[in-house]
């Protein structure tokens, strides 16, 4: 069965009649568990037991009154909208009885849509209120509850702290999160943590949806009959089909054409979706999480991403922040590295040279973890034994650092990288000061790296260091 995240929504009227075709009509738009009491005398209890997600009340009934017992409802189970049903129409009636706290006011006999309208809206604020508590509760928490789940990010920084204490606290909701952040800073492995806090039944089922087109969206994602299309022999069940009672992960969404996004949002909406070749409509229980590098914001501003989607996605936003912004993680994550490498190659682990942090630390690392990881995999591979060493590290970084051609000279052949440098140009011994500065605040005032990052030797950065102090 379908694991439940909604408490029932309970109706409580004398007439057994209209608690039957109520009860019919919310499931048959999708609203359940629907629990029915014709004895108002129980309704205290069982919300003691079982809880509610809206009440829709009668107000005249034998034993308990409705009356009776709105007031105690709102003093004890303040969170439960509470929706009057009752054929009394009066003004006086209706007043007091929001006074009173009441969500809405039905009169019998109820329009059908009137009435799947409101409770519809009461369950959204109850959602709502849910969602709230439950993110006070965890933001306001010194501690995570279920670090077991993050245990495969490797991290001291305070910034994924805050992270994982959010992911903890909407990890069970319904509502689809959205994980934005630069290659290589651990998107999976945050969806992955979001899974397992779930506590989902079903599988993590992972859809790169980048370069795909909108008919290959749709087979992936729904599925197909047999005869749909041509070479269609055998029936294929969808992504969403088997993430059924678990989570769909859809990696890099920024890059979803108009056409699939339009049928994304319509699943997000109804919770259905049509394999391809089928009238049928089948239902989904499946969490949707989506990952992308891409702003968002600025696409939608361009109209490459639709605006009512994004919000859809976005109603649990998370930002990783890259390693850049992070850099009490280089160390532990080197550290990390080596031990991991090394136990695959049967080997020491090697100790790094103290100065190798700092130069890390200088670095910008476009690629973030992932290419600290591939430059740790990459000197580990020259490594033998002793002491690791710098050089492949400094290749890579200088490399990457260094301005190419195609930087220093504009499209037009023309232009140089400095013409729009004011006049006069600053002088050459300025733009050395300038540098050294520079060099030496990012590398922590190591005169090692500094000198490595800019391409001299650490003697020759001393004699110019030294002959600035003279000239003060």
């Amino acid at each position: 069965m379908p694991r439940s995240f909604t408490s029932p929504v309970v109706l409580v009227d004398d007439e057994e009649e209209l608690l039957f075709t109520s009860m019919v009509l919310l499931r048959t738009h999708d609203i359940a568990p629907v629990v029915t009491y014709p004895d108002s005398r129980q309704l205290m209890r069982q919300l003691e037991i079982h809880g509610a997600s809206v009440i829709l009340l009668d107000l005249i009934m034998p034993n308990v009154t409705g009356r009776e017992l709105l007031p105690q409802i709102r003093r004890y189970f303040p969170d439960i909208p509470v929706i009057i049903m009752t054929a009394v129409h009066e003004v006086e009636t209706a007043v007091a009885c929001m006074k009173e706290g009441a969500f809405d006011y039905l009169v019998k006999p109820v329009d059908e849509n009137r009435f799947v309208s409101s409770v519809q809206r009461a369950m959204e604020r109850h959602h709502l209120q849910v969602e709230i508590g439950r993110l006070k509760h965890h933001l306001l928490s010194d501690q995570r509850e279920q670090n077991h789940a993050f245990s495969e990010i490797i991290t001291q920084s305070r910034k994924m702290q805050a992270i994982f204490k959010y992911l903890e606290a909407v990890a069970d909701s319904e509502e689809p999160v959205l994980i934005v952040g630069e290659t290589g800073v651990g998107k999976e492995l945050m969806v992955e943590a979001t899974h397992r806090l779930s506590g989902r039944e079903g599988e993590l089922v992972a859809v790169n949806v980048a370069g795909i087109d909108d008919n290959m969206f749709s087979d992936t994602l729904f599925g197909h009959r047999r005869g749909a299309f041509s070479g269609a022999d055998h029936p294929r069940e969808g992504m969403i089909a088997q993430a059924k009672n678990g989570t769909l992960f859809l990696d890099e969404i920024g890059d979803l054409g108009q056409a699939s996004q339009v049928k994304l949002l319509r699943l997000l909406q109804e919770k259905k979706y049509y394999p391809l070749g089928s009238d049928l409509p089948l239902k989904t229980n499946a969490r949707i999480l989506c990952a992308t590098n891409r702003n968002l914001s600025q696409a939608m501003e361009n109209s490459g991403f639709r605006a009512d989607l994004y919000f859809r996605l976005a109603a649990h936003h998370v930002m990783i922040p890259p390693l850049r912004e992070r850099k009490e993680d280089i160390k532990l994550l080197l550290n990390h590295f080596l031990a991991e490498i090394s136990e695959v190659r049967k080997q020491a682990v090697p100790t790094p040279p103290p100065e190798l942090y700092k130069l890390l630390e200088s670095y910008h690392f476009p690629g973030n973890v992932r290419e600290l990881k591939a430059m740790t995999m990459d000197a580990m591979a020259h490594h033998e034994s002793g002491m690791l060493s710098m050089e492949l590290f400094k290749r890579h970084i200088f490399a990457k650092s260094g301005l190419t051609n195609s930087e220093l000279q504009r499209n037009d052949g023309d232009d140089r990288l400095f013409s729009d440098l004011p006049d006069p140009l600053p002088t050459i011994q300025a733009v050395t000061d300038l540098l050294i500065e520079e060099a030496l605040r990012r590398s922590g005032n190591n005169q090692g790296i500094a000198a490595a990052l800019l391409g001299i030797t650490r003697q020759t950065l001393n004699r110019r260091i030294q002959s600035k102090r003279k000239d003060f």
